[in-house]
């Protein structure tokens, strides 16, 4: 099975995406990652991807253009570290979500 992306920020094309089976998901929530992505591709650069594994983890998946050489690679393992922290209670409550409505786990 592969991953499911819930969302994903490009500071190339400078556009955000949430993906239609994230719809359900309260505004709050959804204006809370839009916020987290942009502004991280803002700072660092490149594009940022959310995605499920299998086992409902969320992670965080950082590329960039090979050209683009105002990509932070070192600052941008530091944020994606920072954001892990400061935003542990959302990504947590994400992960518990996908569990529930999507791999139909019992909390």
């Amino acid at each position: 099975m592969e991953n499911v992306i819930l969302c994903v920020s490009s500071s190339y094309d400078r556009k955000y995406y949430l993906d239609d089976k994230f719809a359900g998901l309260p505004e709050q929530i959804k204006d809370e990652l839009k916020i987290m992505c942009v502004l991280y591709t803002e700072d660092v650069g490149g594009i940022l991807t959310l995605e499920f594994e299998e086992d409902g983890t969320l992670t965080f998946q950082v590329t960039n253009d090979e050209r683009d050489f105002l990509f932070d690679e070192i600052g941008s393992v530091l944020k994606v570290k920072q954001l892990q922290h400061t935003k542990r209670e959302l990504l947590e409550s994400l992960e518990t979500y996908y569990k529930v409505f999507f791999l139909h786990e019992e909390i």
